[in-house]
């Protein structure tokens, strides 16, 4: 039996996990998806994941999070800064592009070679592969007396302890608990934003970075969409690509389809960039609201981004046995990257502390 168990493989998770390893502490991670990464997904040209795509997070920012800047570069993981060198454009309407002098972001976004799976991929190569279930659903956690029973699609599994690497509404609306979560905890996991879970985005890929030809950096900013914020995706290895954020709210884009709101968008593109922007080798599209390992009907509509809860998020019963270390429960940088993994690491540490 293993002392601690993971519910959750996206970088929160395998985060904790690998710390807990690394400790000598015996973990098993669970993950209802077939892959690592929740909603860091990476993929090629043909829509594979392990690709330099980026379809969920790309940035991060170390000179605003040097901790984070030194993860990932302790983890092996090569990064490039995101290209903004030419003008931007900017859409008031369907036959309106303004075209502004560019400016340099500082401090700069950066990016991960390989794209941000990458940095899981890393993460998860310290872990042994049997610590690792993938296709496994957490649907029920029941407290004993010596820890916590964990029922799955698959069977079930116990722990002394689980720490929970899921965004804080998704567990109240998907895992059933006994004895119930406090009914003021429960609200306070309703009431956190899932970070991702109402937006949609759209990589287009590209023979060449023909936008540069005209001085444009890629970056547009559109009052009309369906994309409402643009940039250049190119990857590190020089794949030319534009990536957007779609605009159209999550009920009209089930309402619209996925292949009408990519013909859209490339239309768009045509717009803003010029003929070239129509003839793309491959366009590759997320919708998170629509992915329900990520979005519950709450998030169909836009909402704030999770900001820092100083209280727990766990009380009552449960509290010397469950954890939360998703994104949004961090105390520094919920909804980011950053965010995950101090939320891990703290959760991690605090675990290791009572059982070494």
């Amino acid at each position: 039996m293993p002392k601690v168990i993971v519910i959750g493989g996206g970088l929160s998770g395998v985060t904790a996990a690998r710390a807990l390893h690394r400790a000598g502490i015996d973990v098993q991670l669970i993950e209802a998806r077939d892959r690592l990464g929740g909603r860091i997904l990476s993929v090629d040209d043909s829509g594979n994941s392990s690709g330099p795509f980026d379809l969920g997070p790309s940035w991060f920012w170390p000179g605003m999070q040097p901790d984070f800047g030194h993860f990932v570069n302790g983890a092996g993981v090569t990064s490039f800064a995101q290209s903004d060198t030419g003008d931007l454009l900017f859409q008031r309407g369907q036959g309106s592009v303004q075209r502004y002098s560019g400016m340099q972001q500082e401090p700069a976004s950066m990016r991960m070679g390989g794209g941000t799976a990458a940095l899981v991929s890393a993460l998860a190569r310290d872990l042994p592969a049997d610590a690792i279930r993938l296709n496994t659903f957490a649907t029920h956690l029941a407290l004993t007396a010596t820890g916590v029973d964990v029922t799955t699609d698959g069977g079930s599994l116990s722990a002394p302890h689980v720490l929970l690497a899921v965004p804080p509404r998704l567990l109240a609306a998907q895992i059933a608990f006994d004895p119930p979560i406090p009914a003021s905890v429960l609200r306070l996991w309703q009431g956190t934003p899932t970070w991702m879970a109402p937006h949609a985005k759209l990589v287009v890929v590209y023979d060449r970075a023909f936008w540069h030809d005209a001085g444009l950096s890629g970056a547009a900013r559109s009052q009309s969409g369906p994309l409402v914020e643009i940039h250049d995706a190119t990857t590190a290895a020089g794949q030319a690509a534009l990536f957007g954020f779609v605009g159209v709210p999550a009920k009209a884009r089930v309402q619209s389809g996925a292949a009408a709101v990519i013909a859209a968008s490339v239309q768009q593109l045509e717009q803003l960039f010029g003929p070239h922007a129509a003839r793309p080798k491959a366009t590759l599209y997320k919708d998170w609201a629509a992915d329900p390992l990520t979005a519950t009907p709450d998030d169909l509509t836009a909402g704030d981004h999770p900001s820092p809860n100083p209280g727990p998020w766990v009380e009552g019963a449960w509290q010397h046995r469950l954890t939360l270390i998703g994104s949004e429960t961090s105390r520094t940088e919920p909804g980011y990257l950053a965010g995950a993994q101090e939320a891990a690491e703290a959760g991690a540490a605090a675990l290791l502390a009572r059982l070494l």
